[in-house]
């Protein structure tokens, strides 16, 4: 597989080069010359393999051959010890992405990146410092995925008093390899910054860098797997149990009737809560290897640029406003210029539908669902269950639908509990709890930034 930026395809660069890079050198992205499709047996049996095993068949051609297959696979069964069950709630699914270690969906690209970093740097003297910016969740994973990895650092920038006291344990509580940044500012400065880092010609003498943003090519490749797996899930008719981190205060009763359930043969529609939009361009991925997608739902808080492109084709970057659904508040997201890549104006309208929803929108569904159906959402999940609703009583969306849910309510408790009552916390954040975070500030200057480093 060779990549190429967005920016220009003159140059192009093989998996490890774009991986360890993370931004192309003119300062765009990576993006495949092709998307590789599935094998035909491996498309019809998306309902009924293991997850792993699809993990496996989705990353393998993006990784050729830099990855040998017998590393990848080892790899990939080491990454994910946990799946991505897609539940029934209410009248819907919910594809939950919050069983892994730091119970958000980044663990699936962040495990992966750490596993590969650290093969494709076998032998390496130099060590490397990784730079990342996150709005919440992130930077929560690619700490917990790097620690400890030999000859990797990790510096993570996260907005002051802009994430949840949980997600500030999880990114500054590890130590060791990893080192925390608060900036005064929004994570869109944070973004700026890391990005002007990574371009910066004096820096990149002293140090190797890279990133773990969703600017980074080996993040979006292993997400793609999930949507893979539930839509072939979707349309095989079938649904799971869910978990141990299923965050129900009473099971769901088989026969219970729902308008959107799965129906055999039926391709599904995914609701994607969108920030930075590295999420629905791995979705965009896995939709074009050949996963049975019907459609997607971009659902996003009020930083709503994306919906507004999708109504009016008149793509303008704003400042980001603060939410409940912090992890969203993105007002210039960095993959738009990976869609774009792909698609143009009417395809992305014919692939994506778009919905804003508010604050108080978000609120008032976690309540609802909680009381209808004794299911919890965090507010970022919330967000695409507004969206769908709003689509629905439109008549812009029909069929099965699927709502991603990012991340646990309990890293959103302060939000969520005064709306449901305790939420069920999973042994993996009741430990996180337990860390004291190690932090510095600093201005929302690259200057700050490259002093700190």
């Amino acid at each position: 597989m060779r990549y190429f930026s967005t920016r220009g395809k003159a140059e192009t660069a093989g998996f490890a080069a774009a991986a360890l890079a993370g931004l192309a050198p003119d300062g765009g992205l990576f993006v495949p010359e092709e998307i590789p499709p599935y094998p035909a047996a491996v498309r019809s049996s998306l309902g009924t393999m293991d997850y792993r095993d699809i993990a496996f068949e989705t990353i393998k051609p993006w990784v050729s051959p830099d990855i040998p297959e017998a590393v990848l696979e080892e790899m990939v069964y080491s990454a994910y010890p946990f799946s991505a069950p897609l539940v029934e709630a209410a009248d819907r699914q919910v594809l939950e992405l919050f069983h892994g270690p730091t119970a958000a969906f980044k663990d699936f690209g962040a495990r992966f990146m750490a596993r590969s970093f650290s093969y494709l740097r076998r032998g390496e003297d130099k060590p490397l410092r990784i730079l990342v910016a996150t709005s919440g969740d992130t930077g929560g994973a690619v700490a917990d995925g790097f620690f400890g990895v030999e000859g990797i650092s990790v510096t993570v920038l996260y907005p002051k008093g802009r994430v949840s006291p949980l997600q500030e344990r999880q990114i500054a509580g590890l130590g060791g390899n990893v080192s925390a940044l608060a900036v005064e500012g929004s994570f869109d400065d944070c973004q700026r910054m890391v990005k002007a880092a990574l371009g910066d010609a004096e820096l990149k003498k002293r140090l190797e860098l890279s990133s773990a943003n969703s600017i980074n090519v080996s993040r979006l490749i292993p997400q793609a797997a999930y949507y893979s797996a539930a839509a072939g899930r979707a349309l095989a008719g079938r649904t799971d149990p869910g978990g141990e981190a299923s965050p129900r205060t009473r099971p769901r009763h088989h026969g219970e009737q729902g308008g959107c359930r799965v129906q055999k043969g039926q391709a599904i529609t995914l609701v994607v809560p969108s920030g930075n939009f590295g999420n629905l361009t791995a979705g965009i991925y896995a939709w074009k290897m050949g996963a049975p997608v019907r459609r997607f739902v971009a659902a996003t808080n009020i930083n709503r640029t994306v919906p507004d492109y999708l109504e009016s084709g008149d793509y303008r970057v704003r400042p980001s406003q603060a939410t409940i659904s912090n992890a969203m508040d993105v007002g210039a997201p960095s993959n738009f210029e990976r869609m774009a890549a792909h698609l143009s104006w009417t395809e992305m309208k014919d692939a994506i539908l778009g919905a804003a929803v508010s604050d108080e929108e978000t609120r008032e569904t976690i309540r609802s669902v909680h009381r209808r159906a004794g299911y919890f959402l965090d507010p970022h999940s919330s967000v695409g269950w507004a969206a769908a609703d709003k689509l629905l009583n439109r008549g812009l969306i029909s069929g099965p639908l699927g709502i991603l849910s990012t991340a646990h309510p309990a890293k959103f408790a302060e939000t969520v509990e005064p709306l449901t009552g305790p939420v069920p916390v999973p042994p993996s954040l009741a430990k996180a709890m337990e860390r004291s975070p190690q932090t510095r500030s600093i201005p929302a200057e690259l200057s700050a930034l490259l002093d700190s480093l």
